[in-house]
């Protein structure tokens, strides 16, 4: 029989390929919206779906172990006693697994006693015996002893499951230089470190294949120990019983007594209710029609998911006169969807209930739904801001705005947000959303239409708000949605920038930039590519011999951090050189970024990101402002471009002073930090007079550096060394100064230390206001995920407490000045600080409004104090 017409046999190591699935894929990216982590299921079946869709097996089976104990721990005590112990995250992902394989009608195999790879060896031997080709696909490298004319190893590689290596006979001989049947005595005589099994002192795996090519076999070279000669020879003899019990415990067993033959792994029809059920369960929605495909019934997927779903209401085509009278008698929320062609409404859907309308955009429309728009009547929208910027250039005012589902969704899970709908109709409703195939010219399946869109933007709503806490809810409707609107009318009206300063500047640090490269070609006596990492590499470390800095996959680091580190340890003309280079090309690209962005109306129109950030801080992008230097000779340049706009008579800035170290003192209520702000002096001054043991006078330039390093740092989690680095001071130096400072402002240290506790309690932190940041980390058994989780948890109430008390102020400033009826309006929100633009006649009471909100966005236990500035442009404004 040729090996074409062969049946084929796939045997699967279970627990060691979702194990590494599960190193391989990020935990934070793959659980259910029940708190369920899935990335070790969802790795393997994507896996295991490509290697049947591939190899085409005709019988299959996947083989788990039941626990840690086998007859090999009774054997020898310590066999994988190394092993650490099961991250908490993979906990509860093999029972889920094996019941998603049994939806899929594979057989699981697993027996008290032995191991999986003994199933495996098992089956690879009935199957080679009985006529099958058999393919063994395990991480385990004990299974290369099963490799023979009939049985191929498939082994995954070092980045996890996704490819997987072909080992038969010649590869495996090419590979360890021994037969497959030789390889465990290869390993018995190095050892396995996996199994915790010792080999012989200073033997590798060169030195075992030359032993056993020269001996012929493993007991052979055993019996002929006393001949080898030299150190390893002596190892080899003292280590024997050890080489004997490893060669033991690696040997897998062919003979264990299974409830199934070979036969009976015959690939069985799939449950298509039971695929969609459990994969739903888990969110694996983009699996299913990989299964259905794979399994050839997506005929019967398709029935069992159209009977599951709940069909939205075909939506009824209206006048303007009949949305007009819909609306009037519409009670409780409304779902809102706005098509927007370009910048512009071209339809609008409606739904309410079981109800969905929509009609195409025209003035008589905007007419009907205008006095509804700026009424309180509750209106929920998903992605809303878009929709209120084409609104609003169309005229109407939104008021009302009860729901973004977006957004929502995003304060739910700010680590991983849901970016659309269709997202969120799938986690929350179980359900998909129609939509149409883009690159089709004529799509097969209709897309939901806007009134379609409204209801499911409804229903997902009212999920969410099932899931929703009470804190979290307020945050979305007294913060998030007002600062929405405001967003909105910031980016409509954009701000002036000048392309001729922004052009000059650009020319300016092009030539600055090839003068430098010129003294650094000189400097290494050639020209090289200043952006390659890889030429980099080549000067630096070959032909420079400066020391290297930290190992990355590509060799060595060159980003700016570890170049300006090797400056200071190790300087040479060629790094200042490079790093120059560097910076004008930097600012050259923003400068670059931002000029493209500037409008046909001479201003930038940003797009602020509400959902991006899992501390509550915006972002903007298209162009990103908050990539511009700040406090730099070239950053100020730069935001000298930004300037008043035609028609206004100035800019006026505002920001917070020493926020987060108020909101620290808050929180800690630390009578020390409460003291120094409510007396008014300052700050780092009065702390570093407390450290140092000094009057306020005394304290040094030098001394308030550290304590203010001390103050910034403690919020970041700081440690001794990260301290020293930062300050360039001996370690001892900077552990003496923490002490102090905590023996000083120890409520601080209380505060820090408990707010990590209970966010491992609660599995979260929250700031002032009650929004909320998970952190799943906290319980990692992976010491650099728990740190990481730990240092991000001592910094999230203070940082998004910080971002919520600018919200705050924003929207409220944004509302005051409406409210007013002036002309001035608030511009940018960049980092902490808020540019305004004054219109004439109106600075004495835009800057009382601005003063007076942003003091009162928070009721803290010490002041918030407001620095103001005014100019002609951003730089001039500063203050």
């Amino acid at each position: 029989m040729t090996d074409s017409a062969k049946p084929t046999l796939l045997v699967v190591d279970g627990h060691s390929l979702a194990y590494r699935a599960f190193f391989a894929l990020p935990v934070d990216n793959f659980s259910t919206k029940d708190g369920q982590h899935t990335n070790g299921i969802y790795g393997f079946l994507a896996m295991l779906i490509n290697l049947i869709k591939a190899e085409q097996p005709t019988h299959l089976a996947v083989a788990f172990d039941t626990s840690r104990k086998s007859f090999r721990t009774r054997e020898y005590s310590e066999y994988k006693a190394n092993r650490s112990e099961t991250p908490a995250e993979f906990k509860g992902q093999i029972p889920l697994l094996q019941e998603c394989l049994a939806a899929m009608s594979i057989t699981v195999l697993a027996q008290e006693d032995i191991e999986a790879d003994d199933i495996l060896a098992t089956l690879a031997h009935q199957g080679s015996s009985q006529g099958y080709s058999v393919l063994v696909c395990s991480g385990d490298r004990d299974t290369i002893q099963l490799v023979n004319d009939d049985v191929t190893l498939l082994y995954p590689n070092v980045q996890g499951v996704s490819q997987l290596k072909r080992y038969d006979r010649d590869a495996v001989i090419e590979r360890y230089g021994v037969p497959p049947e030789q390889y465990p005595d290869v390993a018995a005589l190095v050892g396995e470190t996996s199994d915790n099994l010792p080999g012989v002192p200073k033997v590798g795996e060169k030195t075992a294949v030359k032993w056993l090519n020269q001996f012929g076999s493993l007991d052979e070279l055993l019996a002929g120990a006393e001949t080898i000669k030299g150190v390893v020879g002596g190892n080899l003899r003292e280590h024997i019983d050890d080489v004997r019990r490893n060669r033991a415990l690696n040997r897998l067993l062919t003979d264990v007594d299974l409830p199934v033959t070979v036969d009976e792994l015959e690939v069985q029809p799939m449950d298509a209710q039971a695929v969609r059920d459990i994969f739903s369960r888990l969110e694996f929605k983009t699996l299913i029609p990989r299964v259905a495909e794979l399994a050839g019934i997506e005929q019967q997927m398709a029935a069992v998911t159209s009977a599951a779903a709940v069909s939205a209401p075909t939506a009824r085509e209206m006048s303007a006169a009949e949305v007009a009278a819909w609306l009037a008698e519409a009670v409780g929320d409304v779902g809102v969807t706005i098509a927007v062609d370009s910048t512009l409404p071209s339809r609008i859907g409606l739904a309410a209930g079981d109800t969905a309308i929509e009609a195409d955009w025209s003035e008589e429309i905007a007419a009907a739904v205008a006095p509804w728009f700026s009424s309180p009547a509750p209106k929920v929208f998903s992605d809303a801001k878009p929709q209120v910027k084409a609104l609003r250039r169309a005229g109407l005012t939104v008021e009302g705005l009860a729901f973004d589902t977006i957004v929502a969704g995003w304060l739910l899970r700010p680590s991983f947000p849901d970016k659309t709908l269709a997202h969120l109709v799938d986690r929350y409703l179980d359900e998909t959303l129609p939509e149409a195939d883009p690159s089709q010219l004529v799509p097969e399946t209709e897309g939901a239409t806007p009134g379609q869109l409204s209801w499911y933007s409804l229903r997902v709503a009212d999920a969410l708000r099932a899931d929703m806490p009470a804190s979290v809810a307020h945050v979305l409707t007294d913060i998030e949605l007002p600062t929405l609107l405001t967003l909105a009318d910031m980016e409509l009206a954009g701000v002036a920038v000048s392309h001729a300063k922004l052009s000059d500047f650009s020319t300016e640090l092009a030539a600055r930039a090839d003068v430098i490269a010129q003294d650094a070609y000189a400097t290494i006596g050639r020209e090289v590519n200043l952006g390659s990492p890889k030429q980099l590499q080549e000067v630096l470390f070959e032909e420079l011999q400066l020391p290297k800095t930290r190992k990355t996959k590509t060799g060595y680091s060159t980003d700016a951090g570890a170049l300006a580190d090797l400056r200071d340890n190790t300087p040479h003309p060629f790094l200042d050189q490079l790093l120059q280079y560097r910076e004008a090309t930097k600012l050259r690209q923003i400068i670059e970024s931002l000029d493209g962005a500037i409008a046909d109306d001479d201003r930038i129109h940003t797009t602020y990101v509400q959902t991006g950030s899992q501390t509550g801080r915006l972002s903007s992008t298209d162009p990103n402002l908050q990539n511009i230097p700040v406090r730099t000779v070239e950053s100020r340049r730069i935001r000298a471009a930004f300037e008043v706009g035609s028609g206004y008579e100035t800019l006026l800035t505002a920001d917070y002073s020493q926020i987060e170290m108020r909101i620290m003192a808050h929180l800690s209520e630390d009578p020390g930090l409460i003291e120094a702000f409510n007396s008014g002096e300052d700050l780092h001054r009065f702390v570093g007079a407390r450290v140092f043991g000094v009057e306020p006078e005394d304290v040094t330039s030098q001394m308030r550096t550290k304590v203010k390093a001390m103050s910034y740092g403690l919020v970041y989690g700081l440690s001794a060394f990260g301290l020293s680095k930062q300050l360039r001071i001996e370690q001892s130096e900077a552990k003496t100064l923490m002490l102090e400072y905590f023996a000083r402002f120890g409520a601080v240290r209380d505060y820090l230390r408990s707010s990590v506790e209970q966010a491992r309690i609660d599995g979260y932190t929250e700031t002032i206001f009650g929004r909320r940041r998970p952190f799943p980390d906290l319980g990692s058994p992976n010491r650099v995920l728990r740190e990481n989780a730990e240092r991000a948890a001592l910094n999230a109430p203070i940082q998004g407490s910080a971002a919520d008390i600018m919200k705050i102020a924003l929207f409220e400033i944004h509302r005051q000045l409406v409210a007013d009826g002036m002309r001035s309006r608030v511009l940018m929100q960049i980092h902490d600080e808020l540019v305004v633009e004054v219109a004439p006649g109106e600075w004495d009471a835009a800057e009382r409004i601005v003063q007076e909100r942003m003091a009162a966005a928070a009721d803290l236990s010490v002041p918030l104090d407001v620095q103001i500035g005014r100019g002609d442009d951003w730089d001039a404004a500063a203050h």
